[in-house]
C-alpha cells in the first residue's frame, strides 16, 4: 500500500482480499506511525495486544474469508468503551479499569474481523460537546488548532477524520457522535437506541446512551454499524428492530426545517447553512418550515432539568471526590441531587407529551434537516463560556434520544474561514437505513474531500447491503406510480427502487371485470419481457399489503430480466379465459395509453 491512512472501508477491503498475510506487517506499521503524545488517544494497542487479534483472525480467514467481511480493518474506540484487556478511564483516571471483556459492539465487530488500533480521548464520563473537558488535554479541530474538535466524542472524530484508522466508535447522548462529526467534515451515525447495544459501556445516561460510528463515508458508517448491531440479551435497553421503517428515502424527499434558525450571531455558519439548502434544493428535495419550539422544550430538559440526575446515578461514589474530576463535569453532574423522585416522574410525562408531539410534527415529513451545529468557537472563548457554548453546540442535537428518533450528521459546505459544518438528518426510530440512501446521494453531490485528509470522495461508493428487513416487491399494474393502488404501498413506507423488466417468459393479460383495472401476469413458455416497477416494501408491513389482494391476484416468485429472483404479483390461469393477451404492448402503461388513443 502506497499510504495507509485516508483509507475507505473498501480500500481496506480490497487490500487485504489481495495481501492477507500481511496483515501483521500492514496494522504494524499503522501503528508505528501512531503516538500517545497525539492526545487524540488516550491508549494504543501494543504489539501483543495487537498480534493477539491478529493470530485468530489469519487462521479463521483460511478457513473461510466471506466469514470476516471486516477483515483486518482498523477502527479506534472511545475510551467509555471496554476492550478486553484494555485499560477504561472515561477520561477519568482515578475510575480506570482494565475491562474483562470486550463491549458486546466490540466483541460483533471484531467477530467480522476488524482490529482495534487505540482508544481515544473524551470529554470525562461524556459529558460535554467540546473536546475539551479532559485531563488528558483538549483535542483540537483537525482544521484549524486554534478551535474544537467537538465533543464529547472528540479522539474519535480526530482519529477518523484524519484517517488514521477506517472507521471510529463514539457514543451519543446529547449529540457526543454528531458535533465532532460537524466540526470535522466526516459522518456521524447516531443509531436507533437500542440498535447498537450498549453493555460495556461506561453509562452517561442510560436511558439515552447510543454508541455511534464515525466514518469517512455514510455507506462504511452504515455497513459497521449493521456489524456492530444486534439484538443482545445483556443489555436492558436493547430492542429488535420492527421492521416497519422504509428502506430508503425518495428521490425527491420533503424535509422539515427549523422556521428561525438560530445561528448567535455566527454569519458564516448562517451562509454555510444556506448553501446547505441550495445544494439540498438542487438535489431535489423541498423543504416546510415548521414551528421549532417543542423541539427547544424537550433539549432544554437533558441538562436544565431532572434529566441531569441520570448522570449522577452512572457517576455514583466518585461525586464525592471533586478533586478527582473536571470541575466543569462535576458541577453539571453534582446539580443532579437538587431534584426529588417527583421531580424526575414530571420530567418523564413532560418528556412523553413533547415526544408525541415531535413525532407527529416529523410523521409529516420524509426527515428533519438541521445545521449540526449553529456555532463554533475557540479554545480560549470555551474557557470564558464552557457551559453557555456548549449549550450552543447542543441546540439541534439535544432532545434527539429523549424523542426516540435516529440520526445521521453528514459533511457540507464549508464555512467561508475554511472550518467545516455540517447538516444532519434526522427522523423517527429504525429509519437509519432511509438516512443512509440520501446521505450516500448527498456525498456524491457534494464531493467534498474526506474528512481533514485532502482526499476525493471515491468514484466508486459501495451500495448498502441488501436489507433482510425488506421484501423487494414487483408490481406490474394498478399499483405502478401514479395508479389507482399504489397508496397501498406508499401508506406502508414502500420505496420505488427502479422500472426494470421481467424474464422473456411472461405473458400480460388485461382482466376481465376488474375494479380498477388490473392486468394478470403468467409465466409461459413463450412470451415477453414485461415492464415491471421494483419496490421495497418493510417486512413487518408485507402481510397486510398482501392481505389486500383480492383474487385471481396472488404473490408469487418473479424472475427478472437479470436474472434476479424477487416476490411479484401472479394470476390464476382459470382467470385468464376471458381476459385479453397484451403481452405485445410490453407493460400496462403501454396498454393504457392505447387504449386512450385508440378511445377503446
Amino acid at each position: 500500500m502506497e499510504s495507509i491512512t485516508g483509507l475507505t472501508l473498501q480500500q481496506w477491503q480490497q487490500h487485504f482480499l489481495q495481501h492477507a498475510e500481511t496483515i501483521g506487517e500492514t496494522l504494524s506499521a499503522l501503528l508505528d506511525t501512531l503516538s500517545t503524545d497525539d492526545n487524540a488517544w488516550i491508549c494504543l494497542a501494543s504489539p501483543a495486544q495487537l498480534q493477539a487479534q491478529i493470530e485468530p483472525l489469519l487462521t479463521a480467514w483460511h478457513k473461510d474469508p466471506s466469514a470476516l467481511p471486516l477483515f483486518g480493518v482498523p477502527f479506534a474506540v472511545k475510551d467509555n468503551i471496554d476492550v478486553a484487556g484494555w485499560p477504561t478511564t472515561a477520561a477519568c483516571p482515578a475510575l480506570t479499569y482494565v475491562a474483562a471483556q470486550d463491549a458486546t459492539a466490540v466483541a460483533n465487530l471484531k467477530a467480522a474481523g476488524a482490529v482495534v488500533i487505540g482508544k481515544t480521548n473524551l470529554d470525562q464520563y461524556a459529558t460535554g460537546l467540546v473536546g475539551t473537558r479532559s485531563p488528558f488535554g483538549a483535542v483540537v479541530n483537525t482544521f484549524n488548532a486554534d478551535y474544537v474538535s467537538g465533543g464529547s466524542s472528540s479522539g474519535s472524530a480526530s482519529v477518523l477524520a484524519r484517517g488514521l484508522v477506517a472507521f471510529a466508535l463514539g457514543t451519543d447522548t446529547a449529540g457526543s457522535g454528531r458535533v465532532p462529526a460537524g466540526f470535522n467534515n466526516i459522518v456521524g451515525l447516531k443509531p436507533t437506541k437500542g440498535w447498537i447495544s450498549a453493555s460495556g459501556v461506561v453509562p452517561a445516561c442510560r436511558l439515552n446512551d447510543t454508541i455511534s460510528i464515525f466514518a469517512l463515508t455514510v455507506e462504511d458508517a452504515f455497513i459497521v454499524a449493521g456489524h456492530a448491531a444486534g439484538y443482545d440479551a445483556t443489555d436492558a435497553y436493547s430492542r429488535h428492530n420492527p421492521a416497519s421503517a422504509p428502506a430508503a428515502l425518495p428521490a425527491a424527499p420533503r424535509f422539515a426545517i427549523p422556521a428561525n434558525v438560530v445561528f448567535f450571531d455566527d454569519a458564516q455558519a448562517e451562509a454555510a447553512w444556506e448553501q446547505a439548502l441550495n445544494a439540498l434544493s438542487a438535489s431535489g428535495a423541498t423543504f416546510q418550515p415548521i414551528d421549532f419550539t417543542v423541539f427547544q422544550q424537550l433539549a432544554e430538559q437533558l441538562y436544565y432539568g431532572p434529566w441531569v440526575a441520570e448522570r449522577t446515578v452512572a457517576v455514583g461514589e466518585m461525586l464525592q471526590h471533586p478533586d478527582k474530576m473536571d470541575p466543569v463535569v462535576h458541577g453539571i453532574i453534582a446539580s443532579g441531587k437538587n431534584y426529588s423522585a417527583t421531580d424526575a416522574f414530571k420530567a418523564e410525562y413532560l418528556r412523553a407529551e413533547l415526544t408525541r408531539k415531535i413525532q407527529q410534527t416529523l410523521s409529516q415529513f420524509d426527515a428533519l434537516v438541521v445545521p449540526t451545529s449553529p456555532t463554533i468557537h475557540t479554545l480560549e472563548e470555551m474557557k470564558q463560556e464552557p457551559v453557555r457554548y456548549n449549550s450552543q453546540f447542543g441546540t439541534y442535537t439535544n432532545f434527539t434520544n429523549l424523542a426516540d428518533l435516529s440520526a445521521l450528521a453528514l459533511p457540507a459546505p464549508f464555512r467561508t474561514d475554511g472550518l467545516p459544518a455540517g447538516i444532519t438528518l434526522i427522523a423517527p426510530a429504525w429509519h437509519d437505513r432511509a438516512l443512509a440512501s440520501f446521505g450516500m446521494r448527498w456525498q456524491q453531490q457534494l464531493s467534498l474531500p474526506l474528512g481533514a485528509t485532502g482526499k476525493p470522495q471515491p468514484t466508486d461508493h459501495l451500495p448498502l447491503p441488501a436489507s433482510p428487513l425488506h421484501v423487494r416487491l414487483a408490481v406490474v399494474g394498478a399499483h405502478l406510480s401514479g395508479m389507482p393502488l399504489n397508496h397501498q404501498l406508499i401508506s406502508r413506507n414502500a420505496v420505488r427502487v427502479e422500472e426494470t423488466k421481467t424474464a422473456d417468459n411472461y405473458r400480460l393479460y388485461a382482466l376481465a371485470n376488474t375494479q380498477p383495472a388490473k392486468p394478470g401476469l403468467v409465466k409461459a413458455e413463450t412470451g415477453a419481457a414485461i415492464i415491471v416497477e421494483l419496490w421495497d416494501v418493510p417486512l413487518a408491513r408485507f402481510g397486510e399489503f398482501v392481505a389486500e389482494i383480492p383474487a385471481p391476484l396472488g404473490i408469487g416468485n418473479i424472475t427478472l430480466a437479470d436474472g434476479r429472483q424477487v416476490k411479484g404479483f401472479i394470476c390464476e390461469p382459470s382467470a385468464l379465459s376471458d381476459a385479453r393477451d397484451i403481452t405485445t404492448f410490453g407493460g400496462w402503461r403501454h396498454w393504457l395509453t392505447s387504449k386512450e388513443n385508440s378511445h377503446v
